[in-house]
Order: structure tokens, then C-alpha cells, then sequence
């Protein structure tokens, strides 16, 4: 029987492996441009109609400790407060529901016409975030017999460890007819979201940087910009590329993704090649299906990297864009993937 010391270290560095396993990365989601609010609040009422997104992710799904996300937004264009409103809501389950996240976000764009074909969104965004710890999914070493293996009750005080925090994070796009590009700066306060302790090393939020860039090449023979047509053709290259700080002495996110669409209406297929610092990560293929006011998507994350037997990722995403208002019809949208 390991004793009550033994035990109490087994539980010290099970609580540091989940906290560094969810605090030194953010949520990841593949579909990038279907949760357009997550991967910069400056989207928040770039369609300039309403707009509601619902994605689901389940990572890695063959290891013990898989990761399932999901996450809902609403945005639209208002003319009357010059910019977009969003409203968007994520949920994270780590480690088969051992850390749980849950986050809700509200974020104004501002929109601003820096010329007749070029247009700017300015956002910031304010996140209140609760984050759960349920000991009651941990194994400590009073619970095991170490000669017959059997799993007893254990003798520990469990308890339920929650923390909320605020966190504010803001973002920039520009974008024009053809081309747009962006940057988003999240967490930077840096709040502390620390289930044990407040120390400046191990609690607080990493900050993220995201910068991306693309361009929309239509390659139809009509010259209309607002209607879509069966067979109409676009084809869209991206390059995005995310950082987020390391904790403590950890190593940073680094991630350099490299995509390209292709269109023939109702239909979108896309690839992507996600890079790490010193690793090719992951090949992520990409289906969706659009027509009229609705869009799905489904994309398979193959991993490349040394978790090659995780089973990769599966993301779902569907979105519905309901009627916009007559007189913000005129009023420049930013023309960019929807998946």
C-alpha cells in the first residue's frame, strides 16, 4: 500500500499534468474559418447579416484521454453602433471530463472604411470562464491493490475545484474585395486561472497570438459579387500562424498552417498542413455543403506527428445565416471562407 505521503505527491503531479495540459493551450479548433468569432473576434458582423455557427470537435479519440470541444456564436452587423456584435460560448471537456471549461464571450467590432474598396474591424472582447477540476475521475494509490490490482474506495477528502475568471482579448482585420488579413491577441491580461495556488509561474493564462491572411479568387464569367450560382468556382489560399506563450518552463504553441479551398458551388473541399516548431503535425481534409441561408462541414484532422495512433480528429461544424436587414445590404461584407 503506497502511503499517505506517496499518495499526496501522486496527487501533486496528476494536478500539475492536467493543469500544464490545459492551461499551456488554448482549444483547437481545424475548421478555422467556421468559427470565424474564435479565431478572431474582429469577424464578429463581417457577413453583416445574422449569423449563427455551432462546431463540435472530438480529438484524439483512441487514447485514454480523449478531448471533446464544442462551441456556439451569434453575430450581426448593427449600422446604428458603426461595427458588429457577437455573443460566443465554448465548452471543453480534457481528459474524458476530469478538467472541465466552459466560457461565454461578448465582443463589439468596429467597423471603419478606409477607402472605397478597403475596410477595417477593430474588436475587443470580454470572456467570463469557469474551469472545473472533478477529482472523483483521478486514481490515487490508496485505491489500488498492489498484489490482486483490484480498485478500492479511496480515503482521501475529494473535492470539486472550480475557478472563474475574467479575460479580455481584442482583434484587427482588414480586408478588401479579394484579400483580407488580421490579427488576434487573446488572453492578454493574462488572468490567473490557478486551482491551487496563485503563483505567478504556473496560474495564469498564457496569452495567444493569431495571425492570418488570404485571398478569394472567383473564377466565374458573371460579375455578380451577391449571388451564388450552381457551378459558380472560387478558389481561396490561407496562411495562418498561431503562438502561444509558454508557462512556467514549459514550451510555447507554435503553429504555422498553410490551406487552400476550392469551390464549385453547393460543394468546398480544402486542405490544410498544420506545422509545429519542429514537427509536421497534421494533414486536415476538409468537406463542406452550402446552399442558400445554410452550410456544413466535416474535417478529419490525420495526424503526422508521433500521436500517429491517436485516431486523429473529427469537427463537425453548421451554419445558419438568417435574413438581413434591407438597409445594411449595402455595406461592405468581407468576402473569405466559410469553412
Amino acid at each position: 500500500m503506497i502511503n499517505r505521503a506517496k499518495t499526496i505527491g501522486l496527487i501533486g503531479l496528476l494536478v500539475f499534468y492536467v493543469g500544464l495540459r490545459t492551461q499551456a493551450q488554448d482549444v483547437h479548433f481545424s475548421q478555422y474559418y467556421a468559427n470565424p468569432l474564435y479565431l478572431n473576434p474582429s469577424f464578429a458582423g463581417s457577413i453583416i447579416c445574422p449569423r449563427i455557427v455551432a462546431n463540435f470537435r472530438e480529438q484524439w479519440p483512441n487514447q485514454s484521454g480523449k478531448y471533446t470541444s464544442y462551441s456556439a456564436s451569434y453575430d450581426q452587423h448593427f449600422d446604428a453602433l458603426s461595427g458588429g456584435i457577437g455573443v460566443l460560448f465554448l465548452g471543453d471537456r480534457a481528459a474524458n471530463g476530469t478538467v472541465n471549461t466552459n466560457a461565454i464571450s461578448v465582443i463589439y467590432a468596429y467597423k471603419v472604411d478606409l477607402s472605397k474598396k478597403v475596410a477595417m474591424r477593430m474588436a475587443l472582447q470580454a470572456t467570463f470562464q469557469q474551469k472545473t477540476l472533478d477529482w472523483n475521475k483521478l486514481l490515487f494509490g490508496d485505491m489500488i491493490d498492489p498484489k490482486y490490482g483490484y480498485v478500492y474506495e479511496t480515503r482521501e477528502d475529494l473535492k470539486y475545484l472550480s475557478k472563474g475568471i475574467a479575460d479580455f482579448s481584442a482583434g484587427l482585420v482588414i480586408y478588401s474585395d479579394k484579400i483580407y488579413g488580421g490579427f488576434a491577441v487573446n488572453h492578454f491580461t493574462q488572468p490567473k486561472e490557478g486551482f491551487l495556488t496563485d503563483d505567478d509561474v504556473f496560474s495564469r493564462l498564457p496569452m495567444k497570438i493569431t495571425a492570418h491572411v488570404g485571398a478569394m479568387f472567383n473564377l466565374n464569367k458573371h460579375k455578380s459579387k451577391t449571388t451564388k450560382r450552381i457551378g459558380d468556382m472560387s478558389i481561396s489560399p490561407n496562411l495562418i500562424f498561431q503562438y502561444q506563450s509558454k508557462l512556467s518552463k514549459g514550451a510555447a504553441y507554435y503553429t504555422m498552417n498553410y490551406g487552400a479551398y476550392f469551390n464549385v458551388y453547393p460543394l468546398t473541399v480544402g486542405v490544410w498542413l498544420r506545422n509545429g516548431l519542429t514537427n509536421v503535425d497534421a494533414l486536415i481534409f476538409l468537406f463542406g455543403l452550402e446552399y442558400d441561408f445554410f452550410k456544413v462541414g466535416y474535417s478529419y484532422d490525420m495526424t503526422l506527428s508521433s500521436l500517429n495512433g491517436s485516431g486523429g480528429s473529427h469537427e463537425v461544424s453548421a451554419q445558419f445565416k438568417l435574413p438581413c436587414p434591407v438597409k445594411e445590404r449595402r455595406i461592405r461584407a468581407l468576402n473569405c471562407p466559410s469553412f
